[in-house]
């Protein structure tokens, strides 16, 4: 399976989003403009999600890296 970086993720879901709201808007029917702008918001709320998680996980990674120094200037 191959992994995406999350940023490209997210650039994906954001994409998805466009769509379905370019879907939404040229739709005939009620029910069906409804469900594509629920779509368009679940796929924003997951880039959303995405990003933030990219941001912890820097964090994250950037505070083991620290530590990691710190500890190897103690030995």
């Amino acid at each position: 399976m191959r992994r995406y970086p999350t940023n490209t993720t997210a650039l994906f879901y954001r994409d998805r989003a466009r769509q379905a709201e370019s879907d939404a808007a040229t739709a005939t029917l009620d029910n069906v403009r409804g469900r594509w702008l629920r779509a368009a918001k679940a796929w924003d709320e997951m880039a959303s999600r995405a990003e933030k998680t990219a941001e912890r996980r820097s964090t994250n990674e950037e505070a083991k890296h620290l530590a990691e120094m710190d500890a190897s200037e103690d030995d």
